[in-house]
């Protein structure tokens, strides 16, 4: 899985940092009881490593009361990501081919059961449900929908995944999927964004990465300035968020930007604090930024640090489960 043994320390370790202050400017999305059907399609929520199930008790409230969307989270607990230890005595794992079966095996088995329930709760069997894969969640329901097919699924909606696999020859980068990711890019469907079916890709720009040595950080890559999505929306230019860069890097953003490194070969640039994000955004999906968004509900707080599934953050994104 992203990350198998080093970054969830790292993840904890960050969680304990304290909040950077930057402005929060975010994408903005009107929405009014007008624009919603009266029965939304249910949604299944993949969770991310080293999340569990009650990880999204708070995301699965805010659905279902804010806007009617009536939700199954997939049954995970921390304990079953060490499941994935049992990669270690693949050969390929060493070689950095590992491909998703056997090992991710039991958790595809608990999305089918995810999608199995939430398909009960369906009034419409034309609609299909919506997945909500947040983290490595996201790529595993593209694994998923590469081995069982996707004619029950309208949208995928994925939440700071890194689904892109790291660059190959850059020096200190180690694929931390062992070429799970590199699986992913070669076999699992292209995105798409129709009337049948949807991918929508959200990143954060919690905070800019840096060098673990050097002077000031270099500006945000064109990748992370000012692209317009395909709802007419723009997401966020870099040139509103600069004055609040510090001019010198602090440890908090060196740290951060190993991380970020690892997952995409560049150490300064944009991400939610675990995944940047560059890596976080596919070609054919639609894609949104979103400023002063965090990555993990583990050390997030809805005031001062929200991540994907806070209540602020998650009007910025419901409507597409709603449409």
């Amino acid at each position: 899985m992203y990350y198998p043994l080093v970054l969830p320390l790292a993840l904890a370790m960050f969680s304990l940092l304290p909040a950077i202050n930057s402005q929060r400017t975010s994408i903005c999305f009107s929405l009014t009881s007008s624009s919603a059907p009266s029965t939304p399609r249910p949604a299944v929520i993949l969770p991310g490593l080293g999340n569990n199930t009650g990880d999204y008790e708070g995301l699965v409230a805010t659905l279902k009361e804010g806007y009617n969307v009536p939700c199954v989270v997939a049954q995970v607990s921390r304990f079953d990501w060490l499941r994935n230890a049992t990669g270690l005595v693949d050969p390929n794992y060493w070689k950095g081919t590992l491909q998703p079966s056997p090992v991710l095996d039991w958790y595809l088995k608990r999305v089918e059961k995810a999608i199995s329930d939430a398909k009960l709760l369906c009034t419409d069997e034309n609609k299909g449900v919506s997945l909500i894969g947040h983290s490595a969640g996201g790529w595993l329901a593209r694994v998923y929908m590469h081995k069982f097919g996707f004619s029950d699924i309208s949208l995928l909606l994925t939440l700071g995944c890194p689904h892109l696999p790291p660059p190959k020859g850059v020096q200190g980068v180690i694929d931390q999927t062992r070429g799970l990711l590199d699986y992913v890019a070669v076999n699992c469907p292209p995105a798409v964004y129709t009337p049948e079916l949807r991918y929508v890709c959200i990143a954060g720009r919690y905070i800019l990465g840096a060098l673990l040595t050097g002077g000031s950080n270099s500006p945000p890559d064109e990748h992370t300035s000012g692209d317009t999505n395909s709802d007419g929306d723009h997401s966020l230019p870099s040139e509103g968020n600069s004055k609040n860069v510090p001019t010198g890097p602090t440890f908090q953003a060196r740290f951060v930007g190993q991380g970020y490194k690892q997952v995409c070969g560049k150490a300064d640039v944009w991400g939610d604090g675990v995944v940047p994000e560059m890596a976080a955004h596919l070609e054919g999906a639609l894609n949104i930024s979103l400023e002063g968004v965090y990555h993990s509900p583990v050390g997030s707080d809805d005031h001062t640090r929200p991540w994907f599934g806070s209540p602020s953050v998650v009007d910025k994104w419901a409507h597409h489960l709603l449409n």
